[in-house]
């Protein structure tokens, strides 16, 4: 794959997880009763970023819960004959809670399906909303993000690569293009 364009470094995703945290604590009037929920993988640094950041502007400390969708996803043969769930890390009763989703990119929507479908079985959220670093269109199922760092039109054939220094060393958002 040859990459086509850098369009997010380290500051720019720095000002996207303030301006997100920001918008969550607005929109939801404060941080009562909220939990971030990241989609494994990259949804997971996203939201220990969103996190830390909302204790830093409200003083607050709010859960922080990883979310395994593998066994929840549509495409589960495409992806591995055998796939590998983590021992389930949630343990948290997120009843009447505000959910906040958290994943890297939103495309189809089809991973969002997903991590409905599992938090369904955790619990019945007063509302789930949806943070995503890229929404880069593309929607196959009716679902949009609540709070999005950048919307970035792409074609088909091409790729968004998000890349956290958590998992991947480096801060920075590519686009790719497949050959």
């Amino acid at each position: 794959m040859k990459t086509k364009a850098k369009i997010m470094d380290e500051k720019s995703i720095n000002r996207a997880i303030t301006r997100i945290a920001h918008e969550i604590i607005e929109k939801n009037k404060g941080v009562e009763d909220l939990v971030l929920v990241g989609i494994k993988t990259r949804g997971i640094p996203l939201a220990n970023r969103l996190g830390n950041k909302i204790n830093e502007i409200e003083g607050k400390e709010i859960p922080v819960l990883t979310l395994d969708i593998t066994l929840y996803r549509d495409d589960l043969t495409e992806v591995d004959d055998q796939p590998v769930v983590d021992a389930d890390k949630f343990e948290y009763d997120i009843t009447n809670k505000i959910v906040v989703l958290v994943d890297d990119v939103l495309y189809t929507g089809r991973t969002v399906r997903a991590a409905l479908d599992a938090l369904v079985d955790k619990g019945r959220p007063k509302k789930v909303q949806l943070a995503t670093l890229v929404d880069r269109g593309h929607r196959e199922l009716p679902i949009r993000a609540d709070f999005v760092g950048k919307n970035v039109p792409t074609s088909k054939s091409e790729i968004v690569s998000v890349m956290l220094e958590e998992t991947d060393e480096e801060n920075k958002v590519l686009i790719k293009e497949i050959k």
